[in-house]
C-alpha cells in the first residue's frame, strides 16, 4: 500500500473543553475545510495502517482471538479501502452540485454546497476495533470536520495501540482521542458537538440520542439487533448452510450484521442445519476449540451471557464452552421458546437459532411482527420471491443468496432502521452523512417581475396559483 508520508505531530490535550475549543477554532477557522488539509488526514490514516497494521492485528488476536487473515479482511484492509475509495472521491464531493429550479424561484440558479458540520465525535465499539473507529472518522476528515474519537476500552490491545500511534499521523488541530468507559463517553456526550458517530447496541444508542438531543446534535446510529435469514424451500441447502456458517462464525458471531436467526420450513429444516454443521467442521474443524481460525468472546461477562442464553434450550450442534478460554463453540438451538433471551436479546455470539415456519408467508410476518433488523439475508433461486420478501420487509440493508457482503461495497450506503439505528456512511453516504447540504439560490439583480409583492391582485393572484 501506498501513502504520502505523514509528519509526527505533537502531543494531544487530555482535557475534554481545552480540546474542544482547539477543535472548534481549526474548524471556524477554515483550517478542515482546506481539501488539501482533509487529504492529509486521510493520508495520514493510510500510513498508519501502513505502519501499524501488523501491530494492530497482533492487538485484535490479544483482544479477540482474531485470526489474522480475518482482522485484514474484517478490519485493517476494510479500512484502507474505505479511506482510499474517500481520497481518490472526496474532492468531486465537496464540489458546489447545480440543481434545476423549479418555476416559482426563476430566474435564478440553484445550488448545493456540502459544508462540514463542524467537530464530529465518533464513539466506537470493540468488535471491530480498527475498521470501525477509522472508517467513521475518514467519512467525517474528507468532510472537513474536525474529530474526537473515543474508542472502546473492552478491546484494550487495539484500543491502546491506536491511542498511543494514530495522533502522530494526524494533525491535532483537528483531532483528539480519549479512551475509556461509559464515563468518559458520558462526559463527552454532555458537551456539544456538531455530529455524533456511535456504533454498539440499541439499548446505549437510546442514551446517545437522548444526550444529543439536548443540544440538538444530528447523529448516525449504527445500532444492532435481531437480523433474520430466511431461507426458501428453492434454495441451495449445500450454500447457503456454507454461507450462514461463515457469516456466523466470523468473529465467533461478534458482528452487528450477524445472522440472528434461521426462519425454514420443517421440509429443509434437518437438511439445512446439517449443511451448517458440516460447513463449521469445514472451517473449523471436529474441536473448534484448537482451531487458529476461530475467534474469542470478548471476556468473561459476555462468554456467561452467551451460556446462559442456551438454557434449556434444544441444542443441535455445539453447545460446549470454556470460560477460561473465552470459549463458545458454533452452536446450533431449534425452536427456541420465542419469549426466551436467546430470541429476545440480541445475541452477538456464534449461537444460532433455527427456527421452524410453515411456508415464506409465515417468515415474513414472523419478520414484521419483531423491531426492524439493521440486515436481513434471504436465500432463494427465485429472483421473484425474494424481491417479494425484501418488499414486504423493512431493514437496514439486506443480503440474497449470502450474508455479510452488502457491507464490502463502497457504492452501497450501510445503516440501520427504527431500532436498528438511522443515518448512513460508507462512501459518499459518509461524506453527505457528516455534511450540511445547505441549498442556495442566486437570484439576478435585473429583471425585477414584482409578482410576489403586495399589493396582491386578482392577476398577481391568479400567476402564483398556477407557479406554486
Amino acid at each position: 500500500m501506498t501513502a504520502t508520508a505523514t509528519p509526527t505531530y505533537t502531543t494531544l490535550s487530555h482535557d475534554i473543553d481545552t480540546a474542544l475549543d482547539r477543535l472548534r477554532t481549526a474548524y471556524t477557522e477554515g483550517i478542515t475545510r482546506d481539501l488539501d488539509w482533509r487529504e492529509a488526514q486521510l493520508d495520514g490514516i493510510l500510513s498508519f495502517l501502513d505502519t501499524h497494521g501488523e501491530a494492530l492485528l497482533d492487538a485484535m488476536q490479544s483482544d479477540l482471538g482474531r485470526p489474522r487473515t480475518e482482522g485484514w479482511g474484517a478490519d485493517v484492509g476494510a479500512a484502507i479501502g474505505e479511506t482510499a475509495y474517500l481520497k481518490k472521491r472526496f474532492r468531486k464531493w465537496a464540489k458546489p452540485r447545480r440543481t434545476p429550479v423549479s418555476l416559482i424561484a426563476q430566474p435564478g440558479s440553484a445550488r448545493i454546497i456540502p459544508e462540514p458540520l463542524g467537530v464530529a465525535l465518533v464513539i466506537a465499539p470493540w468488535n471491530y476495533p480498527v475498521n470501525l473507529v477509522l472508517e467513521p472518522m475518514a467519512a467525517a476528515y474528507a468532510a472537513g470536520n474536525a474529530v474526537v474519537l473515543s474508542p472502546s476500552e473492552l478491546a484494550p490491545a487495539t484500543s491502546a495501540l491506536i491511542c498511543r500511534e494514530l495522533p502522530h499521523f494526524l494533525d491535532p488541530a483537528g483531532f483528539d482521542v480519549f479512551p475509556g468507559g461509559p464515563d468518559v463517553s458520558s462526559s463527552l456526550l454532555e458537551r456539544r458537538f456538531d455530529h455524533v458517530f456511535f456504533t454498539g447496541s440499541t439499548q446505549v444508542g437510546q442514551i446517545v440520542m437522548e444526550a444529543a438531543a439536548k443540544h440538538l446534535t444530528p447523529v448516525i446510529l449504527e445500532l444492532g439487533g435481531k437480523s433474520p435469514t430466511i431461507v426458501a424451500d428453492d434454495a441451495d441447502i449445500e450454500v447457503a448452510g456454507k454461507r450462514i456458517a461463515w457469516g456466523k462464525g466470523l468473529n465467533a458471531g461478534q458482528t452487528c450484521i450477524a445472522p440472528d436467526y434461521v426462519l425454514v420450513s420443517e421440509r429443509r429444516r434437518d437438511e439445512l442445519i446439517d449443511g451448517i454443521a458440516e460447513a463449521w467442521r469445514e472451517f473449523y474443524g471436529d474441536d473448534s476449540s484448537t482451531s487458529p481460525d476461530f475467534g474469542r468472546i470478548v471476556n468473561e461477562y459476555h462468554h456467561d451471557r452467551l451460556v446462559g442464553l442456551l438454557d434449556r434450550q434444544a441444542i443441535a450442534v455445539g453447545g460446549g464452552h470454556d470460560r477460561t478460554e473465552r470459549f463458545i463453540e458454533p452452536t446450533i438451538v431449534v425452536d427456541p421458546d420465542l419469549d426466551s433471551p436467546v430470541m429476545t436479546d440480541e445475541i452477538f455470539g456464534p449461537i444460532l437459532p433455527v427456527i421452524t415456519v410453515a411456508d415464506i408467508h409465515e417468515a415474513v410476518r414472523f419478520v414484521n411482527d419483531r423491531p426492524k433488523p439493521l440486515a436481513l439475508y434471504v436465500f432463494s433461486g427465485d429472483r421473484d420471491l425474494a424481491d417479494d420478501v425484501l418488499a414486504r420487509t423493512s431493514s437496514g440493508g439486506a443480503c440474497i443468496n449470502h450474508t455479510l457482503f452488502h457491507y464490502a461495497p463502497h457504492e452501497l450506503p450501510f445503516g440501520g432502521v427504527g431500532a436498528s439505528g438511522m443515518g448512513r456512511y460508507h462512501g459518499k453516504a459518509g461524506f453527505d452523512g457528516f455534511s450540511n447540504l445547505k441549498g442556495v439560490l442566486r437570484k439576478p439583480v435585473k429583471g425585477e417581475t414584482n409578482v410576489g409583492y403586495p399589493p396582491y391582485t386578482k392577476l398577481k393572484d391568479k400567476l402564483i396559483r398556477r407557479l406554486g
